[in-house]
């Protein structure tokens, strides 16, 4: 049973605070503005995690502020930034699909404040509302793109890595920071001399029209708000 927003009913999507997967801890409290990175299911083998785990002494009893956690995510971002795997996300239809799919609940589940779809993950900047649980909109998207992505690729199986990386915003110069390393990604990265060359980002003029042509509701009112539970992830 669905209710009003197309979501199912029965789907968990209530704040959680600090809580984990298994994966990576991550903070789920309402009316914050949160950093969030998903990447496709290869761009980082989980050996390679293990392994600076291993090397960084990172164990499930290091403090979530501990530096050596901080170590282990720039060297995560390095990774990604260097293109590993499939990098599906280079196919315009692909990268359309995820767009709209951050584009579609702007204003009504979060606001949408900075976004980039890079080759083999996404970066995204929103503000949180006292509604939605920050893991239930992560895993909307997902579980959405994830079905999508996999019929114009006609594969089955898994698309995005089972987890996500968020951080709260603390303050306005680390809002500036994320701000700009989102929607100057693509061009760190070689893959454009200017923000505004890279298409499927809010660094990109035409991002303005793309807010203004979102999906039609049969197109993504049930499905982008369907359990995030659904193994199409």
């Amino acid at each position: 049973m669905r209710n009003e927003c197309g979501r199912d009913a029965r789907a968990p999507n209530v704040p959680k605070g600090w809580h984990s997967r298994g994966y990576i801890p991550h903070f789920d409290e309402p009316n914050l503005i949160q950093a969030i990175t998903f990447r496709l299911y290869d761009s980082l083998p989980e050996h390679v995690i293990a392994q600076w785990k291993e090397e960084l002494g990172i164990t499930t009893k290091t403090p979530i502020d501990d530096k050596c956690k901080t170590m282990l995510q720039e060297r995560i971002s390095a990774y990604e930034d260097a293109g590993y795997g499939e990098c599906y996300l280079q196919n315009r239809k692909i990268a359309k699909i995820v767009q709209d799919a951050l584009l579609y609940f702007d204003g009504t589940r979060y606001k949408l404040l900075d976004w980039c779809i890079m080759p083999n993950h996404v970066h995204v900047l929103i503000a949180t509302n006292s509604r939605e649980s920050l893991s239930y909109i992560v895993h909307s998207w997902k579980s959405f793109t994830a079905k999508k992505a996999n019929a114009v690729l006609g594969r089955t199986g898994s698309f995005w890595m089972p987890d996500y990386y968020d951080r709260f915003i603390r303050n306005e110069e680390h809002f500036a920071a994320v701000s700009a390393y989102i929607r100057e990604n693509p061009v760190k990265c070689g893959l454009v001399k200017d923000v505004e060359e890279w298409e499927w980002s809010s660094g990109n003029t035409g991002a303005l029209g793309a807010r203004a042509s979102r999906p039609q509701k049969n197109e993504c009112e049930n499905e982008c708000g369907r359990d995030a539970r659904a193994p199409s992830d």
